[in-house]
């Protein structure tokens, strides 16, 4: 049997590798009357209209969607999946000044319009007729985190979502029992931002309704503790509570994985 030359072999390589590209573009949508941007990656070379991936929609701090966040989507294309992230406060409209950051989140906490804007992000996800017929899941960071629980109690097909250092929104009992998939909570074990009444009325609300849930808890890691900014801009801001953790921040991204894995297995 004759083998391949080295030098063959090599430049089959280069071919493959130069065929497979990450695929990224801002995405135009419109919810409500407000022009929105999102921001879809994908990996060519794993993903097609021919071959869909499973889907993962991720939703933006406080800040709004930015490099971060973007960054985000093209880890998750990396992994070989669809990634959208959404847009919930307009196109190009971010900040890391926390005065409008509160602004701007203020227009969506405990209101309808939160999980709303983040189901047309998700109908978007969607419409690139990319994803894998229900296999879609959903991370937040932060108030990312709150906007995918907010989407989950509405009984949005969602095979799982993940919350990394999110403020808990305690669903109603009809609320839980709407959710259909897992649920993985990343909680900085000092995050200042998190009141323990808050986080055990959610898992009570959880345990009532048989969700099938992981809750973990970082030792030292504050709030915003997956982003390598976090302690930049919390010195720039005067603001205190939080801070990245790089141990926290790989080990929770990890168990994202583990979860996904586990909801995209068949």
């Amino acid at each position: 049997m004759k083998l391949a030359s080295p030098l063959l072999v090599f430049c089959v390589g280069l071919l493959s590798s130069a065929h497979a590209a990450l695929v990224t573009k801002p995405v135009a949508y419109e919810h409500v009357g407000v022009k929105l941007e999102g921001y879809l990656a994908y990996d060519d070379a794993q993903v097609s209209a021919t071959q869909p991936a499973p889907g993962v929609l991720v939703v933006h701090e406080w800040w709004g969607l930015n490099a971060y966040a973007k960054g985000k989507a093209e880890a998750l294309a990396k992994l070989g999946y669809v990634a959208f992230a959404l847009d919930m406060y307009g196109a190009g409209l971010n900040t890391e000044d926390p005065k409008q950051a509160t602004e701007l989140s203020a227009l969506f906490y405990g209101k309808p319009l939160m999980a709303e804007r983040a189901q047309a992000g998700l109908d978007q996800l969607l419409a690139t007729g990319l994803v894998r017929k229900g296999k879609v899941a959903a991370i937040g960071y932060c108030f990312g985190s709150s906007t995918v629980q907010a989407l989950a109690y509405t009984g949005a097909p969602l095979a799982g979502i993940v919350s990394f250092h999110g403020g808990p929104v305690v669903p109603t009992e009809a609320q839980a029992t709407a959710i259909k998939g897992k649920v993985l909570i990343c909680h900085g074990a000092i995050d200042p931002f998190v009141k323990p009444e808050q986080l055990q009325a959610l898992l009570a609300a959880l345990d009532k309704a048989k969700v099938d849930y992981v809750f973990a808890s970082y030792a030292g890691a504050l709030h915003a503790f997956t982003n390598p900014n976090a302690t930049r801009i919390a010195q720039a801001n005067g603001l205190s509570g939080i801070g990245y953790n790089e141990a926290a921040s790989t080990r929770s991204w990890q168990h994202m994985q583990d979860l996904l894995s586990e909801l995209f297995a068949k």
